[in-house]
């Protein structure tokens, strides 16, 4: 009961003038961020973080959050329209939203994939209201243990559970965690890896870094491709809006899935992008018209957007109850969170009451107002793809070096950042994910904290990791994550002889 008035009271701090504007504005960048193909939820949010300098943090969260709850809606026109994702999370909607724009559905196309993406993201708001205090509220009794097998676990689980190449996962990791101890050592004082350089004493700036490795990667991602656009028209009323909705319960099965499935993998690091592909899949699976599926079939296209922001949306949950990210884009929120002076974890709930209901009543109010938006304005911008990228790449390379700059005042961010860009290049040149590398930047020093800390209370004994049950149960969970993928092949090879056998038998 007590939480639900600090809702009504979130609702009420969300609902004044100033921040029902910044909402509206954020849902437009968003959007425009969503719709220009490759720029993306994570990069948009890193890129823009520095128009929040000088606002209040509840203020700043709203604007932020809001540009990512709009990038998540924008991915789907291009998807449809221009058979284009706007996000890698969106590829698996042009499988089908495509093939309706051709059939001249695209209304119905983009209203289901809008539908779809709004419940998706309520599921994981709903998610975040019921889970994230109590989870937070259990955190309350970690002490250095407890906190290092957490930050373990999310480490263990990046490199278990990812997709990508277990090596590249742990080299894009190491690098994170080198970038995380230049500078000051909090705990000795002594200076490490500055090399003599003024510019190094206070290490690598967590916004520099990702606004080189997203923002500017993109772009020299971009241009290499060099990307023409020819799409689809689009044209979306009311009444095409109310027919597509009377037909949608008779999907409620898809539309339930995907949210759990997606509510499942964003809490875990599974992602946006998996959780959409799995969606889709589960979807043709189970449907009765899964042969229709990539010639247009309607589920086809909100499964995949359920589920996608089912797990944008609950990737929060961790950043804000256990100030660990589940995302590319949680993780630049997280170090948001920091530049505002608030510590994300367990005691956001206790200390900034206002600023966490807050932001989770955003989360209700933007997913809204981002429907409504997107559903009256794709005409607007789909016209934004027509927009040569000569004059709209200037535009987004002043707004980061813009950004970089406001940090510190100083211009040899600047060069940090184009230096930045060009690693995040390389990286996507050769495969090698950013997110498990911003991890470490923003987790690294506070893992590094909590182990030291841990050792000095025990005197160096390991042991202290498995001291209790809690810490002893995450840090073992934490190394299954990690050798999961030898556990299940050898799991794999012992069902595959076992069922060899038994046909040998029969």
């Amino acid at each position: 009961m007590e939480d639900f008035g600090a809702l009504m009271h979130g609702f009420s701090v969300v609902l004044s003038w100033h921040n029902m504007g910044l909402m509206f504005v954020g849902i437009l960048l968003g959007i425009v961020v969503g719709v220009l193909p490759g720029l993306g939820g994570p990069n948009g949010v890193a890129i823009l973080l520095p128009l929040t300098f000088g606002m209040s943090p509840t203020s700043a969260i709203i604007l932020l959050s809001c540009i990512y709850w709009g990038a998540l809606f924008g991915g789907a026109i291009t998807s449809v329209l221009f058979n284009i994702p706007g996000e890698a999370w969106s590829v698996a909607t042009t499988f089908d939203g495509y093939p309706m724009a051709q059939q001249g559905q695209a209304g119905e196309a983009l209203t289901l994939a809008f539908t779809g993406s709004f419940l998706g993201a309520i599921s994981g708001v709903l998610l975040i209201t019921f889970l994230a205090p109590l989870v937070a509220s259990f955190a309350l009794e970690f002490g250095p243990p407890e906190f290092f097998a957490v930050f373990f676990l999310t480490f263990c689980s990046f490199i278990g559970m990812g997709k990508e190449a277990k090596a590249k996962i742990v080299a894009a990791m190491g690098v994170g965690l080198l970038l995380a101890a230049v500078g000051m050592d909090t705990i000795s004082g002594e200076l490490r890896m500055t090399f003599g350089s003024g510019e190094l004493l206070r290490g690598f700036d967590f916004l520099v870094v990702v606004i080189g490795l997203f923002g500017i990667s993109e772009i020299l991602m971009t241009i290499e491709e060099g990307l023409a656009f020819k799409g689809k028209k689009a044209r979306i009323d009311l009444k095409v809006v109310l027919k597509t909705w009377a037909g949608l319960p008779r999907y409620w099965m898809t539309m339930l899935r995907s949210s759990a499935i997606g509510c499942w993998m964003g809490v875990t690091p599974g992602g946006a992008v998996a959780a959409s592909f799995m969606g889709y899949g589960l979807a043709k699976k189970f449907s009765r018209r899964g042969d229709h599926f990539g010639k247009g079939e309607a589920e086809g296209v909100l499964a995949p957007e359920t589920a996608a922001h089912a797990a944008g949306t609950s990737a929060l949950l961790p950043m804000l109850a256990l100030g660990i990210p589940g995302s590319a884009t949680a993780a630049v929120l997280l170090g948001g969170l920091m530049i505002w002076g608030l510590q994300p974890g367990p005691l956001l709930f206790t200390e900034q009451k206002d600023f966490v209901w807050g932001l989770i009543a955003s989360m209700y109010m933007g997913n809204l107002a981002g429907l409504i938006i997107v559903l009256s304005t794709v005409p607007l911008f789909a016209a934004i793809l027509r927009i040569p990228f000569s004059i709209v790449a200037p535009m987004i390379l002043m707004v980061c070096a813009i950004g970089a700059f406001t940090v510190n005042g100083s211009s040899s961010d600047i060069w940090m950042m184009l230096i930045f860009g060009v690693v995040g290049y390389v990286f996507k040149k050769l495969d090698y994910p950013l997110a498990p590398m911003v991890l470490a930047l923003v987790l690294g020093d506070r893992m590094e904290d909590a182990f030291r800390q841990s050792m000095l209370g025990s005197n160096g004994n390991i042991a202290v990791f498995w001291h209790n049950g809690l810490s002893g149960t995450i840090v073992t969970l934490a190394l299954v994550l990690l050798f999961w993928p030898v556990i299940g092949a050898v799991l794999g090879k012992l069902r595959g002889q076992k069922d060899k056998l038994v046909a040998d038998a029969a």
